[in-house]
């Protein structure tokens, strides 16, 4: 009969325990110094290792060779263990065996040592002792307080708020964590290359995601998923899982974020015309946003949010373009109309007055839409857009002038007009013309040698004056507030400063890719505006070698004139 994964492979030593190092190496301790506890409390949420770590516990416990702590797992104690055929170890489900009566046949039995000779201790593990009625742990509470020393009581449960009091201050108690997405996938590689399928890293990581940190639940969809293909992807596990992409949600997202009310509602439409429930859409396009706040707001986003890495890429884009201001705003209407669905006014109606409401904040008269609608300002003030007063533009399009911001889409938005590929913008050279311009035609100005060389020696000096700039680390911090992208490519740069110059070293090539877009450039002066007062020139640093010669920096100087229509006369 075939086993299912996660019983098949269950850890059988607290060193194969995943993502409860901070249990088990106590437990290996108490059993390597054999400082055991009368009685203890595993608590947590499903599939997280109680039941596991307290079947190790009680072969470590009688374990007739234990190693570090470990039970050997070949002597005969625990493979009778394994195997049920040692009487001494009791696991008891107290969702059945809750009682009175039922723990007054475990106090009379305690009494009595244990039947195998070569067993130290018996061992009683009462799962889900939540469930057991207030008589019974009444009656349980003196033998868990002073049972015989051959008896040792471990409680698990998964709602430890339902425990008297009196039973929690007579335990040893261990809380254990939700597992780490990254360790339950670490995991389900390991189990799939011991089963001999192909499991991708990125459908482990879906996995561990859908899990929501119990590693039994993984394993059982691991268990489903190859049910359907030995060759595991994304795509196998989201129809394992009955996740399915919802491009939908982004379309909306992005048509609220661009303020394109017609489009938000042919989204509705179409989706109400393909029997698309009002009111889950309404609770999909909130927690959609729940998961863009997220973003805004935690260190390690990815590690909460359950979505493919091609979701999770595109949510990063959507949240650059909005405050957390704005978020909560959309949030907030959402959340209002969701609770107004089905008390009158029909659900789709009630969810097209909220996509309105979210592209015309104007609409909205309560405290958030203001909070929303004053951060935009406060951006506007921050870059030094002028406000318009005219009385007569609506509050909206007034909006729309003064936030000047990139229009978001579903994809990644397109780069504007990229600069030239040198950033820094030269200082300009006044050269008087060689001859006298005819008054009509205005010939092309000309540059002798010397000022040519001058003209190099005067960019040179830039790069040689440079000195560093401390502030560049706040600068580079700061970037986080705008976009994660553009802080992510200077981290680790530097900075120089010479005169109203600032030269970024750096060898991220994305880097300077980002600043040759008009936009993203904006915003790095504008966070540079905000650190430090003065507005710079951008630009690479280039280190310049003092022993270069002119004749050197001349040649380069004439090739960057080759091509402007500059007529250069040596003389």
């Amino acid at each position: 009969m075939y086993q299912v994964l996660y019983r098949k492979w269950r850890p059988q030593t607290f060193d194969d325990v995943s993502g409860q190092e901070h249990i088990t190496t106590t437990l290996k301790n108490e059993v390597s110094s054999g400082r055991l506890n009368h009685a203890y409390l595993f608590t947590g949420s499903r599939g997280t290792g109680k039941t596991t770590c307290a079947k190790i516990l009680s072969k470590a416990a009688n374990c007739l060779n234990p190693q570090n702590g470990n039970p050997c797992g070949e002597c005969e104690i625990c493979r009778g263990i394994d195997d049920g055929s040692v009487l001494d170890v009791v696991e008891m489900d107290a969702a059945s065996n809750r009682g009175i009566g039922d723990v007054r046949s475990i106090i009379d039995e305690v009494q009595f040592k244990p039947a195998n000779p070569n067993c130290k201790y018996r061992v009683y593990i009462v799962d889900e002792v939540h469930m057991l009625t207030s008589e019974a742990f009444n009656a349980l509470l003196k033998t868990l307080e002073e049972p015989p020393e051959h008896v040792i009581f471990i409680l698990a449960t998964t709602e430890v708020h339902k425990l008297p009091q009196t039973i929690l201050s007579r335990c040893q108690r261990f809380d254990f964590h939700r597992i780490a997405t990254r360790a339950i996938a670490d995991r389900l590689l390991y189990v799939a290359q011991q089963e001999d399928i192909k499991l991708s890293d990125s459908a482990s990581i879906l996995i561990a995601s859908v899990a929501d940190g119990a590693l039994r639940d993984a394993l059982s969809l691991l268990d489903r998923c190859i049910a359907m293909s030995t060759n595991i992807d994304d795509e196998v596990v989201r129809n394992a899982a009955g996740l399915s992409r919802k491009t939908y949600l982004y379309d909306l997202a992005a048509a609220v974020i661009n303020k394109n009310t017609e489009k938000s509602l042919d989204i509705i439409d179409r989706l109400y015309a393909e029997s698309k429930d009002m009111s889950r859409l309404c609770e999909e396009l909130l927690s959609h946003f729940r998961a863009l706040m997220l973003i805004k707001s935690v260190r390690n986003p990815r590690d909460i949010l359950v979505m493919s890495d091609e979701e999770f890429d595109e949510a990063q884009t959507q949240a650059d373009y909005l405050s957390l201001a704005d978020i909560v705003y959309y949030m907030d209407v959402l959340s209002r109309s969701y609770q107004r669905m089905g008390h009158g006014t029909s659900d789709r109606t009630e969810f097209e007055m909220a996509m309105v409401k979210l592209s015309s904040a104007e609409l909205d008269g309560t405290y958030e839409a203001l909070t929303a609608r004053l951060t935009a300002l406060e951006k506007a003030v921050k870059r030094g857009v002028k406000i318009s007063t005219e009385p007569l533009v609506s509050p909206q399009r007034q909006e729309e002038q003064v936030i000047d911001e990139q229009p978001i889409v579903t994809q990644q938005p397109t780069k504007e007009e990229p600069l030239k590929p040198d950033v820094i913008e030269e200082p300009k050279q006044e050269a008087e013309p060689v001859h006298k311009p005819a008054p009509v035609t205005k010939p092309a100005p000309q540059v002798t040698s010397q000022q040519a060389a001058k003209g190099s020696a005067d960019i040179n000096e830039i790069y040689r004056n440079a000195r560093p700039f401390p502030e560049w680390v706040d600068v580079v911090g700061n970037l986080k507030d705008i976009s994660r992208a553009i802080a992510a490519a200077f981290t680790g740069s530097s900075a120089y400063v010479s005169g109203n110059y600032l030269l970024i070293d750096t060898s991220n090539e994305m880097a300077f890719e980002l600043l040759k877009q008009g936009s993203r450039r904006e915003e790095v002066r504008k966070i540079i505006l905000e650190t430090t007062g003065r507005v710079y020139k951008l630009g690479p640093y280039k280190r310049v070698k003092n022993e270069q010669k002119q004749e050197d920096s001349l040649e380069v100087f004439k090739k960057s004139l080759e091509g402007t229509g500059v007529e250069i006369i040596e003389e």
